[in-house]
């Protein structure tokens, strides 16, 4: 018989989409069915509502400018500037992506969004370092990094974010693992499905995502969502 995947570490093996060079047909068609997949299982709204609880007490009269980590085609940040213009909010949007080609995309996407600009660069980078932000938002996107990446990074983000830090991951777990092969059955891509599953196998466990929030002298705020997602918000005092 054959045994289940094992979920006991993160993965270290890498994913295509890492590659930031990939670009054309391949990359629109694998940045359009993500932005799909995560409106089917709901992970969106795992960013959106978490969001919503950051702003519970903060004046809708007051500019916030959010940005968006591996932003992709920017189908979050479009999402958040149609909420904001509906609740009054002054929101100012910046995706981030080291993908130059991602970046063109997700602004030819955007361009009936007048607040939301995107950035080519890497988050390692000085050009990054130079931004200002209240909120950042971390959506699959942090499973990219090594633990010890994660944890300077979180570090960095969480000295200069005003407001707080917003990460929305993948819960590693051998169910999460084989619904998504079930998810990915009428799908065509297969660096969608190849990277979709070693991102399952990068993603963490509750207790991983505590590990950090210590290190970062931060009091966890984690929360269980379908389908397989943490919710993690680190507010700021």
């Amino acid at each position: 018989m054959r045994k289940l995947i094992n979920t006991t570490y993160r993965t270290n093996d890498a994913e295509i989409m890492d590659d930031f060079s990939i670009e054309g047909p391949i990359l629109h068609d694998t940045l359009n069915t993500l932005a799909n997949i995560n409106k089917w299982l709901g992970g969106n709204a795992v960013t959106l509502n978490a969001l919503k609880s950051l702003l519970a007490n903060y004046p809708k009269n007051r500019p916030l400018t959010i940005i968006d980590l591996g932003c992709g085609g920017g189908d979050i940040l479009r999402r958040i500037a149609k909420y904001g213009q509906k609740e009054g909010y002054t929101f100012q949007l910046i995706g981030v992506d080291a993908n130059k080609e991602a970046v063109v995309y997700a602004q030819q996407l955007s361009e009936a969004y007048p607040n939301i600009s995107y950035v080519a660069c890497n988050i390692l980078s000085e050009q990054f370092d130079a931004l200002e932000y209240d909120i950042v938002l971390a959506t699959l996107f942090l499973h990219h990094f090594e633990n010890e990446q994660i944890t300077k990074l979180l570090t960095k983000l969480t000295q200069k974010a005003k407001l707080g830090i917003i990460i929305n991951d993948l819960h590693r777990h051998a169910w999460a693992y084989y619904l998504f092969k079930i998810v990915c059955i009428p799908i065509k891509n297969q660096m969608i499905i190849d990277d979709g599953l070693t991102s399952i196998l990068r993603g963490f466990k509750r207790k991983e995502l505590i590990a950090f929030s210590k290190q970062l002298n931060a009091t966890p705020k984690i929360s269980w969502k379908w389908a397989f997602r943490y919710q993690w918000i680190i507010q700021k005092k």
